[in-house]
């Protein structure tokens, strides 16, 4: 069986951790048989640099070519001085938006090994934490109206009621998989657009009677993942919140370099690290490639339906890191510190067994 991937590795640390990610697909299809054939693509920075936009024509037809597309970061100090309209950040809003990508999956889940590297107290994390961040990828503030001059700027939260309910059943179902729990994130008490967010919800909700509903404010739901993360299990939210709640998960699980993501909806699924290209550290091994490895970990789940051999991700790197593997944002004293492409061969090799 194969399956076409299109890589887009973007910029900063983006080759390096791709490359790692590929090189465990490769491994995992030795051994389970699967054949996985890569079609590069440019986005973000490099883009600009080829094509003179942050996503071109060609590459958007590779990409709606392909059964997934595994990218791994974009943006840098590089491009700064160009307009906002053609920045590296643009190619990405613009590729989720021409493939309907409307649900950003985002996982926070800590490792038994890393729970001395988490920031919170012990108590607080010594179960574990699990939680299913389900972002709306497509609409919000990002994509309404703009303006910006010396004077003023304003940017518009706009979302219809269809957009809410699609990314409103994707999360109840996700959450009829796990412990039937969903709390939506919205700022119902200030903002229309979430009053318009919290109906909607509630009217989909009667769908799904199984899975316990409740809302929070976004501040709120900021401060209970910090004072009481284990209550959570899938959490819905806009735009907006779920990129700024998403990363503050993240760092629940000891580092931002642990956290992977798929965005679904289209055809094609993207899959992407949830940090950014971290351009301060590119070309010095310290580039930490595990949330690229299980984006691809979770490519191969929910583009290709390769249940075990996703799972075979998540145990190898589990396994490495039970045997004291670390990369510098995660090393604590007493583990053994690996650079990028040492730890992509320690999972790699886990993966082939």
């Amino acid at each position: 069986m194969t399956f076409t991937i299109a890589v887009l590795k973007g910029d900063g640390i983006g080759p390096e951790i791709v490359d790692e990610a590929i090189k465990v697909l490769d491994r995992l299809g030795e051994k389970y048989d699967r054949q996985f054939t890569y079609k590069r693509g440019y986005l973000g920075g490099e883009s600009i640099d080829k094509y003179g936009v942050p996503l071109s024509d060609e590459t958007l037809a590779l990409c709606k070519a392909s059964d997934a597309i595994l990218l791994g970061a974009v943006g840098g100090p590089k491009w700064n001085h160009l307009d906002p309209a053609i920045r590296p950040e643009r190619g990405l809003l613009a590729i989720r938006k021409e493939l309907e990508l409307f649900a950003n999956l985002r996982p926070a889940i800590l490792f038994d090994a890393l729970k001395e590297s988490s920031p919170l107290k012990r108590d607080l994390v010594k179960d574990g934490l699990n939680i299913m961040v389900v972002r709306e990828l497509t609409g919000g503030i990002y994509f309404g109206k703009r303006a910006y001059s010396d004077e003023e700027a304003y940017d518009t939260m706009y979302y219809s009621r269809a957009e809410i309910e699609r990314i409103a059943v994707e999360a109840f179902k996700i959450a009829q998989k796990r412990n039937k729990k969903l709390v939506s994130v919205d700022k119902h008490n200030v903002l229309d657009s979430s009053k318009l967010w919290r109906k909607t919800v509630e009217e989909v909700a009667k769908d799904y009677p199984d899975v316990r509903l409740s809302h929070l404010y976004v501040d709120n739901a900021a401060m209970q993942l910090v004072i009481n993360p284990a209550q959570f299990d899938v959490i819905l939210t806009e735009n907006m919140f779920g990129d700024i709640l998403s990363d503050e998960a993240s760092m629940l699980t000891g580092s931002i370099g642990m956290l992977p993501s798929a965005s679904l909806g289209g055809r094609v699924g993207l899959y992407e690290p949830v940090h950014g290209s971290a351009p301060d550290i590119a070309g010095t091994g310290k580039a930490n490639p595990i949330a690229t490895i299980l984006s691809a970990g979770m490519m191969l789940k929910y583009s290709f339906g390769l249940v075990e051999e996703s799972w075979a991700i998540d145990k190898a790197v589990d396994e490495v890191l039970e045997e004291g593997y670390r990369t510098a944002d995660i090393y604590t004293k007493g583990k053994t510190l690996l650079t990028t492409s040492e730890m992509g061969d320690k999972i790699a090799e886990r993966v082939r067994g």
